[in-house]
């Protein structure tokens, strides 16, 4: 039965309520002529982050699968599957901001980034765990939880403060 892992309610919620925070602003300092192409542009925005922030993983008995919307796939980001049987390594690479990501080699010597940010993160590695017979023990989040869930708590008081400022 093909499980479904989600992107983290804390890293949409940072990417959401941030933008809302940088921009909602724009249409109410904008002139009278622009008030409407602003607030256009903004849902169109909104309508964006909501839509790239959508990727999901799907795994099944016989492989893994990363999907991207429309809009994901339009800006570049694709695609892509993985039979359990065609991973032969997990390689590590640090980041220029002292994390880690994740590469599933595959016996092609093509790479696959291995999903991060995606809900029930434990019982995804224990799957690639079980289907691949590779240890995943040192594999993380990309960043801990605690840094989106402070974004957003700042993004929200951004706008309060916005909404707070309009209001006086």
């Amino acid at each position: 039965m093909p499980e479904k892992f989600k992107t983290l309610f804390p890293v949409k919620s940072s990417l959401i309520s941030l933008y809302v925070a940088l921009t909602l602003p724009i249409t109410f300092f904008s002139s009278e002529q622009s008030k409407i192409p602003s607030l256009f542009l903004f849902i169109l925005g909104l309508f964006l982050i909501f839509n790239i922030t959508s990727d999901y993983v799907e795994t099944c008995e016989k492989k893994i699968s990363y999907q991207t919307s429309f809009i994901s796939r339009a800006f570049g980001k694709n695609n892509w599957e993985i039979f359990w049987d065609e991973i032969k390594s997990i390689k590590s690479i640090p980041t220029s901001q002292g994390s880690r990501v994740f590469y599933f080699i595959g016996e092609k010597g093509k790479n696959y980034l291995v999903p991060q940010r995606i809900q029930n993160f434990d019982i995804f590695l224990d799957k690639i765990e079980e289907k691949t017979k590779i240890s995943t023990k040192d594999i993380s989040y990309i960043s801990p939880l605690w840094t989106y869930k402070l974004l957003t708590c700042l993004s929200v008081l951004m706008i309060i403060g916005e909404i707070i400022s309009f209001m006086v």
